[in-house]
């Protein structure tokens, strides 16, 4: 038997459209259980047309907060995706790692960064 699972977002989420962070969410309890007992993942983007970084955070940005890096790495494989979006889901996967990396730290900057720009106004 097989360790793999593929996960279909189009049949999660049950449309083409993947931009609602409770749909991520949906997408990110399955995910995390598979690797929590060890499961190689396969994410197939199959029949996705619309992807928003809301959507790619609930889903695979938060598993950086209870998986490594490594652990991801080796786990979790992503196919059938469009160039752009994947470059959306690195920017997300990016953003996440710095987070969790220190969180209190980067909502701190993220914080100043915005005040920065209202005074700039």
């Amino acid at each position: 038997m097989s360790n793999n699972l593929e996960v279909s977002i189009f049949e999660i989420v049950g449309s083409p459209l993947c931009v609602a962070s409770g749909d991520g969410q949906k997408v990110y309890d399955r995910l995390a259980a598979a690797l929590k007992e060890g499961r190689r993942v396969i994410v197939s983007f199959y029949n996705v047309t619309t992807l928003t970084s809301a959507f790619l955070n609930a889903a695979i940005g938060q598993l950086y907060g209870t998986f490594s890096e490594e652990q991801i790495r080796t786990l979790l494989k992503v196919q059938d995706m469009q160039a752009d979006d994947l470059a959306l889901l690195k920017r997300v996967v990016d953003t996440a790692k710095l987070y969790f990396k220190d969180p209190q730290t980067f909502k701190r900057v993220l914080r100043e960064t915005i005040e920065g720009e209202d005074s700039d106004t």
